[in-house]
């Protein structure tokens, strides 16, 4: 129970600060992704069914901040907590270069994802020129800023040795 609670303030968190205060580390417009970077804990850690729910809840909240058509957010965010859950299970994810690529890979497929509907949805815009100024640098941004967050995470989720060994 205790960990469900602080897993939805974690999540509620990262996509308020993420809509707000990543102001201030805006690169030539590009922010790093935290729910994005969270789903990929999440896939990592608990598997794609945590992942989806984080997705769920982290992207709502995207979609409600943004001016973007209401579930778009949900909809990429949870497709690729299934796929990142899904490769997890192939991977061995203690690796770092591991967590990094797979983050990079996630934030490349959520931005083709994004970019893809968009153009269903518009097709006026220039998709290529979105991939280009926004989902390839929002990747390499997101990918260099998760270890910070997998570090963080990995202090609130993860139980100390001593207590794994006690209750085996």
């Amino acid at each position: 129970m205790r960990k469900n609670c602080v897993w939805a303030a974690f999540v509620i968190a990262a996509a308020l600060i993420e809509t707000t205060w990543l102001e201030a580390i805006r690169i030539r417009g590009v922010l790093p992704d935290l729910v994005l970077i969270s789903v990929v804990y999440f896939a990592l850690s608990d598997g794609e069914e945590r992942a989806m729910f984080t997705a769920v809840l982290g992207g709502l909240f995207q979609d409600v901040a943004s001016n973007a058509t209401l579930g778009l957010n949900v909809l990429c965010l949870a497709l690729v907590g299934f796929a990142a859950g899904k490769m997890t299970t192939r991977l061995v994810t203690e690796h770092p270069a591991v967590k990094a690529g797979l983050t990079c890979s996630a934030c490349l497929l959520n931005g083709l994802l994004r970019t893809a509907i968009q153009f269903l949805q518009n097709p006026d815009m220039n998709a290529w020129h979105a991939v280009v100024s926004v989902v390839i640098p929002s990747t390499f941004y997101t990918a260099v800023f998760s270890p910070i967050v997998f570090y963080m995470l990995d202090g609130l989720f993860r139980r100390p040795p001593s207590e794994e060994t006690e209750t085996q």
